[in-house]
């Protein structure tokens, strides 16, 4: 998924934390969310402005962001 029209990055909203089409709904809001054990539905319900595919967005931006850390071993 191409997350790159979805997730917005300004530098005065969310201390430049990766949002959700320039709302203030962070990346990581949504992934604690899921992480504590919500359903993509319950997410939805509670944030009717957001989409499935701004949740999926937000999974691919992870993942993403997962293959480029880079670990130096000593």
């Amino acid at each position: 998924m191409d997350y790159h029209d979805i997730i917005t990055i300004e530098p005065g909203k969310r201390s430049g934390k990766p949002c959700i089409r320039g709302m203030r709904i962070t990346v990581y809001d949504i992934l604690e969310y899921l992480a504590g054990g919500m359903t993509q539905a319950e997410i939805l319900e509670d944030f009717s402005q957001l989409t499935g595919a701004d949740i999926k967005a937000c999974l691919a931006f992870a993942a993403d962001r997962e293959k480029k850390l880079f670990v130096a071993s000593l």
